[in-house]
């Protein structure tokens, strides 16, 4: 059985690593997937909020993204977009680092998991290498995220996925609804809408 379409709007709330909410909004097209979305949030007792807008093609594989934070910091905005030939320019500079990378991963949001999880299209058993251009939260600084997804099971109506980030240390089973968006991600958001 294939994913649902993502539904017009969802939520999450963050819960242990940080608290806060974040709300996204999709229109999906014969062409091209839009996402906008916001997250708010304290971490470690600073306060910021991250805006975004994904532009993705029909396969799920991001084509542009921009990313906008506020905290006591200052505003930031951070753009991306991927080329024809698969090169990465971030605020219009190339990053070869970034070669090779089909997704974007906002390290504000649970949102950007579904994008691996529904380009991917894993079997249960199967198991995929899956790099990101993350983007962090605080500072918008675009880096290389090694990571991977496991689909390991089906239950109910949802799907369950290993998934792990070695430059963090991090590991979870990520459980995923029928429209392919996160359920719950351990330790960082559960979803509500």
């Amino acid at each position: 059985m294939g994913l649902l379409p993502p539904p017009r709007a969802a939520a999450w709330r963050h819960r242990d690593a940080r608290d806060g909410f974040e709300v996204a909004f999709f229109d999906v097209g014969d062409h091209r997937i839009s996402v906008r979305g916001h997250t708010t949030a304290v971490e470690e007792g600073e306060a910021w909020a991250v805006s975004y807008e994904i532009e993705l093609g029909p396969d799920w594989r991001t084509r542009t993204a921009v990313v906008r934070g506020a905290g006591a910091g200052g505003d930031r905005e951070t753009r991306l977009e991927l080329g024809a030939v698969g090169r990465w320019r971030v605020d219009g500079v190339e990053r070869p680092d970034l070669d090779g990378i089909l997704d974007v991963d906002l390290g504000s949001s649970s949102m950007t998991n579904a994008f691996p999880v529904r380009r991917l299209d894993l079997a249960i058993g199967e198991s995929a290498e899956a790099p990101a251009a993350w983007v962090r939260e605080l500072d918008l600084a675009v880096a290389p995220l090694p990571q991977s997804y496991e689909r390991l099971t089906d239950e109910g109506d949802g799907r369950r996925f290993a998934y792990d980030s070695p430059e963090h240390g991090f590991e979870a089973v990520l459980d995923y609804a029928p429209d392919g968006l996160v359920r719950d991600y351990p330790g960082i958001a559960v979803r509500v809408a």
